[in-house]
């Protein structure tokens, strides 16, 4: 029995039987919905600053060494042959043409071996007379060069083509920037890669450039002509020299050992691998190539 059932009772026994008693009814309950609360995100503190990498939007890449092996199995046997054909006594070993590679170009690395060594009788004695034998005997070094290459004896380094056809996908901006001739790196580009990857590809080359690597002469073109943003680039390089010119350019690179440059000095490289790997779970990847970038505050 509740108190409103007791009171009506009383109600009735203290008024008599005659009297009509009144039934006290409860009040009704009545029940005022709450605001609802409206879904916002919390607000940042002024004072909170947060920071995140800038997105990838271009790679540039050395050629030699870093999209073939090409130093030791194609441009040394091609020097060696333009030398036999000219009837020279000069042939590269594997360990003499290693320690070329300090001089960035072929005809510059032709002109310290025989500054060295001696030059050859049979070359004019004046520089002028000299440089113009280099320059033909280097013309014909690069045919040899891209019979090689067009000859598929020379493949590309893992991952390669991997990490190209992801950043196709992604429309990223790509090119070559060598120290070796332009035809040269127009001939394995499109040979090694076909030409449906070739065509996203610009070409810069050490004679478009007066200075060549570790010059950053060639990279700075690449940047102007492209128009790239450098926090949103990545290099990709294999030796000290193209490292240097990387550094110099102001554009951070990821270096790829090669049989020629394991052992070379990488002080300063954003990061240095053996290869970029085939496969992606374990190899380089655009994130890991993004990685590198710096931060944006």
């Amino acid at each position: 029995m509740n108190r409103y059932t007791l009171l009506s009772l009383l109600l009735t026994c203290f008024s008599g039987s005659s009297q009509a008693f009144v039934v006290v009814q409860p009040p009704t309950a009545t029940t005022t919905a709450l605001p609802r609360r409206s879904m916002t995100t919390r607000p940042t503190s002024s004072s909170t600053t947060t920071t995140s990498l800038n997105a990838l939007e271009a790679i540039l890449w050395d050629m030699d060494g870093v999209l073939a092996d090409t130093e030791r199995d194609a441009h040394r046997p091609a020097f060696n042959q333009a030398f036999q054909e000219l009837g020279l006594e000069t042939e590269w070993s594997v360990e003499r043409y290693g320690k070329l590679l300090e001089v960035g170009g072929g005809k510059e690395r032709m002109t310290a071996h025989w500054t060295e060594v001696g030059w050859p009788e049979s070359f004019p004695e004046d520089d002028e007379g000299r440089q113009e034998q280099v320059k033909a005997l280097h013309l014909r070094k690069t045919d040899i060069f891209n019979e090689m290459i067009q000859a598929a004896n020379v493949p590309l380094r893992p991952g390669v083509l991997r990490v190209v056809d992801e950043a196709i996908a992604k429309g990223l901006q790509l090119a070559v920037c060598s120290t070796s001739n332009e035809k040269a790196v127009r001939n394995l580009v499109q040979t090694l890669m076909g030409p449906e990857r070739a065509q996203y590809f610009s070409i810069f080359a050490g004679d478009m450039v007066k200075r060549k690597k570790p010059a950053p002469d060639v990279y700075l073109m690449a940047v102007e002509q492209m128009g790239l943003d450098k926090s949103k680039t990545v290099i990709v390089e294999d030796s000290h020299i193209g490292l240097g010119a990387a550094l110099a350019a102001g554009i951070p690179c990821i270096v790829t050992k090669s049989s020629y440059t394991a052992n070379e000095d990488f002080t300063g490289a954003s990061m240095i691998v053996d290869e970029l790997g085939d496969d992606p779970a374990t190899g380089v990847t655009l994130d890991t190539l993004e990685s590198l970038l710096p931060s944006k505050e």
